[in-house]
């Protein structure tokens, strides 16, 4: 019957520990400093973890809140919110062993009908999350139904046996579903706290989390203060007391003042890697993330006519040139992408595309081709836009493509927005072409593929019966690689997207910040395992 990640009192013991990354070793002696200034590239836009949809937001929902599990700067799943859990024969019923001397910042204990009751929200169509389609994704009981707006969110697969046992049902099996457990999400949030501020739930003073941080100031998510969460069940050995999350649009100027001594961590400009490491070789890092950089074509019916013949999105990604991106752009370890999935995603053999097998000369003329097949040429020159968030790697990025596709016959308009407006368009395609980047919520290719299955967060509206077929094959089988190469082929062949790399992070964080992770493909980082060194 049971098969428990700390089924026995030692293993728990065992693993507990391992969780308490903010643990400096014997020569290391504690710094009087213990605050942390993080950069972000966009203003916050919510803090509300079943609404959030960003990874700058995860960061945030991370430290105010908490999960059933966490991860390890490796990525292994630890005890968070719960303690262990036992799945049934069949592998449908999850039953979760809550900590009991887990609280909210408020004092309240957390128990399981706070996991009920997030879960339910969701997948409530009066949410509007643009998340709701994860827990589908997770094979929760009736949560399809409930999305469609055919059964009302109290009929989820989950429930409360008690206050510290949380139950989860599944339509069938999936092997990867506690992985998926440490997606914000899925985390709990105090149902009293939501129903009595409603909307401003989340503002400094009302929000009330279960993470080792609280939130004591937000300046229209741009200055972002957390302070440490006396009421945490590890607060004893939570180390940094202060974390506070600052936007900078600008790489170049936030990297300026990280050199000031402003920040102690910032994501580095395109380009700057490779002198940063040699000037600054203990703060520079390029670190593995599991995202894709790619630019989604909008199939829509509010997206160009010309965007729905398959031999002008080929075109547009052949003519992409990935190799002068990564080598003359990015220059921060990122490879070049020609499918849609991380390489590096855990037990996934990256698919052979038949384009990454020619060189940039036949992709061209390929291009070429392909272009006058459909109609255009010199004399009928395709007029696109191609829109992108306020980024200066994003406008580097963008010109370099715009150079590409001017090579064979394109006109390319650049179209620059800020992030809540351009995330606004994106979910109401208004677009032509739109830089995108996905991030996996777990490490498993179905991360990935599911994102353009029909119904899935897929802003290009791309749709595939056959895709969606393949996805679902997956599901129940027993190995699903070939139904995830299908998958990657299928993507290849209709081109929804245009691949153009795949991430590594180029980062500056102070020699004195220890216990960030540059071994978890994820890159999810709680502030509660961090801590910093005296000189």
């Amino acid at each position: 019957m049971k098969k428990a990640l700390l089924l026995s009192a030692c293993m728990g013991l065992i693993l507990s520990t391992q969780a308490l990354a903010a643990n400096p070793g014997p020569d290391e002696t504690l710094s009087d400093n213990q605050k942390l200034t993080y950069w972000l590239l966009d203003a916050n836009k919510t803090k509300d973890p079943q609404k959030n949809s960003d990874v700058e937001g995860s960061h945030i929902a991370r430290q105010l809140f908490e999960g059933l599990f966490n991860q390890t700067n490796e990525g292994e799943l630890v005890p968070g919110a719960a303690l262990s859990y036992d799945v049934s024969d069949d592998q449908t019923v999850y039953t979760f062993h809550l900590r009991p001397e887990a609280k909210w910042s408020n004092g309240d204990p957390v128990t399981a009908n706070d996991f009920v009751y997030a879960w339910q929200r969701l997948v409530d169509p009066a949410t509007a999350s643009t998340y709701a389609w994860y827990e589908e994704l997770m094979n929760v009981k009736n949560s399809s139904a409930i999305i469609a707006g055919d059964l009302p969110a109290s009929e989820l697969g989950v429930k409360a046996v008690d206050d510290h046992t949380f139950e989860v049902t599944l339509e069938s099996p999936i092997p990867y579903f506690i992985k998926m457990t440490t997606h914000t999400s899925t985390f709990p949030v105090n149902k009293a706290v939501v129903e009595e501020y409603g909307e401003q739930w989340t503002l400094p003073g009302n929000l009330v989390g279960n993470g080792a941080y609280k939130l004591t100031e937000d300046k229209l998510g741009q200055d972002i203060t957390l302070e440490k969460n006396p009421y945490y069940w590890d607060s004893d050995n939570t180390v940094i007391d202060t974390i506070n999350f600052l936007a900078v649009n600008d790489k170049n100027q936030a990297l300026n003042r990280y050199l000031a001594g402003e920040f102690d961590y910032v994501e580095l400009p395109a380009g700057q890697f490779p002198r940063l490491k040699e000037e600054y070789p203990d703060q520079a890092h390029s670190v593995p993330r599991s995202c894709t950089y790619a630019y989604l074509f909008n199939l829509s019916d509010k997206g160009p006519e010309a965007l729905k013949d398959v031999r002008v999105r080929k075109a547009l990604s052949y003519a992409m040139n990935r190799d002068v991106v990564v080598n003359n752009i990015t220059r921060g370890g990122q490879k070049p992408a020609y499918s849609w999935t991380y390489y590096a995603t855990a037990d996934f053999d990256p698919p052979v595309t038949d384009y990454s097998q020619w060189d940039q000369k036949e992709r061209n003329e390929k291009a070429v081709e392909l272009l006058k097949e459909a109609g255009y040429d010199k004399n009928n020159p395709l007029e696109l836009t191609l829109s992108y968030n306020t980024s200066d790697d994003h406008k580097k990025i963008a010109i370099a493509a715009q150079q590409f596709w001017k090579a064979i016959g394109v006109n390319v308009t650049l179209n620059n927005t800020e992030w809540k407006v351009y995330l606004d368009n994106l979910k109401n395609k208004e677009f032509d072409i739109g830089r995108y980047a996905w991030c996996g919520d777990y490490d498993e290719a179905s991360t990935y593929l599911d994102y353009f299955r029909s119904g899935g967060m897929n802003y290009g509206g791309f749709s595939s019966d056959e895709y969606d077929a393949a996805m679902k094959a997956s599901l129940t089988a027993e190995d699903p690689a070939a139904d995830y190469d299908k998958a990657e082929q299928i993507l290849a062949e209709e081109m929804p997207l245009v691949p153009i790399y795949f991430y590594a992070t180029p980062v500056m964080v102070p020699a004195d910040v220890k216990g960030l992770p540059v071994e978890n493909v994820l890159q999810n980082w709680y502030g509660k395992d961090l801590y910093r060194t005296a000189e």
